[in-house]
């Protein structure tokens, strides 16, 4: 009864009053058809895109994944496969792999010795390993990430020699940068698909989520969702992200649309909240001293963005607000933009 409330609420929005709300039933989730083809996505996340200005809180990201088919598993992950029904639920199995970086700076990066009371240098550079399962009506990942922080993150280098490359000022505060560290985060994450309805071949669509991060890098537990409007949602559980964020899904698969469609778009909107229990780019290093701020202990992004795939392509846009992070953090919320193109093979 509650989820046929929460549909009939949901079919009432402004906006959507002709839509025909759509009746789920939990026997009728299956698996979207065997697809034979990988998914070679890269994300860029930047404070340019989204302002002007100078460097300052989350800055930069980079990360470039692969989702493996569905079909045709090695056999010691189709063997997996058969095991994982009771945990992940129904669907098909894909492996994962990931590799990025990300950087954090202060506001004033002319300082050679930076403000204490503001967010450390810090670089993340990072490795992971992940399995999902999908059904048409949820999609499940676990994911474990293996990293460094410190020097060896090489965040000093990445980003003043790209400042040197396109002629800006090089950030002077990286000798006091968090020390090296060994990172380890295992992310757990559940995402659903409510379809809201439909005018004509127009479709909308919720995706509540709710995920868990446990580290010594990350520790949170996080609630949110998206809602989305447009043509092939069925093809993906919206655009890929760097975590943690209110990510999608790094594959996309058009002919789960089941119609013959190759192609969609859609664009979104989403909220997440965040109840952190550790940020080590602002609790600084586990085991040594270093630089470190008071974090909050909740904290929240609004994301909107537009998607859209053709064939074996899909190209995705997302604008992200982040509220304050630390304690005395000055210039507002944080904003970036995160660019992500995913291709098939």
């Amino acid at each position: 009864m509650r989820r046929n409330a929460f549909l009939a609420a949901l079919a009432l929005m402004p906006g959507l009053a002709f839509a025909q709300p759509v009746r789920l039933d939990a026997g009728t989730d299956r698996a979207p058809p065997p697809d034979w083809r990988g998914t070679l996505s890269v994300a860029v996340e930047n404070d340019t895109f989204a302002r002007s200005g100078s460097d300052r809180n989350y800055t930069n990201g980079v990360q470039a994944s692969w989702r493996s088919p569905s079909a045709d598993l090695p056999q010691p992950l189709a063997w997996l496969d058969r095991q994982l029904g009771f945990l992940m639920g129904p669907g098909d199995l894909r492996w994962g792999l990931a590799i990025g970086q990300t950087m954090f700076t202060p506001l004033d990066t002319s300082r050679r010795n930076p403000d204490p009371n503001d967010r450390p240098y810090s670089a993340n550079l990072f490795g992971a390993v992940s399995l999902s399962r999908a059904s048409e009506q949820r999609l499940t990942v676990v994911e474990l990430q293996v990293g460094v922080v410190g020097p060896s993150a090489l965040g000093r280098q990445a980003q003043n020699g790209f400042h040197s490359i396109i002629g800006a000022e090089r950030s002077f505060g990286w000798a006091t940068q968090l020390r090296d560290e060994a990172v380890f985060n295992l992310v757990v994450e559940r995402k659903w698909r409510v379809p809201i309805g439909a005018i004509g071949t127009l479709q909308f669509e919720a995706l509540p989520s709710v995920s868990v991060s446990l580290g010594n890098g990350n520790l949170y537990g996080a609630l949110g969702g998206t809602l989305r409007m447009g043509q092939g949602l069925l093809a993906d559980f919206g655009p890929g992200r760097i975590r943690p964020a209110l990510a999608g899904s790094n594959y996309f698969q058009p002919d789960a649309n089941r119609n013959g469609r190759n192609w969609g778009w859609y664009v979104f909107a989403g909220l997440e909240g965040r109840a952190v229990g550790r940020d080590i780019a602002l609790d600084g290093n586990t085991w040594r001293d270093s630089r470190r701020v008071d974090s909050r202990p909740f904290v929240a992004d609004a994301q909107a963005g537009a998607a859209v795939f053709w064939g074996s392509y899909r190209l995705a846009y997302s604008h992200v607000l982040r509220s304050e992070e630390f304690y005395g953090q000055r210039g507002g919320v944080t904003q970036y933009g995160s660019l992500n193109l995913a291709v098939r093979f």
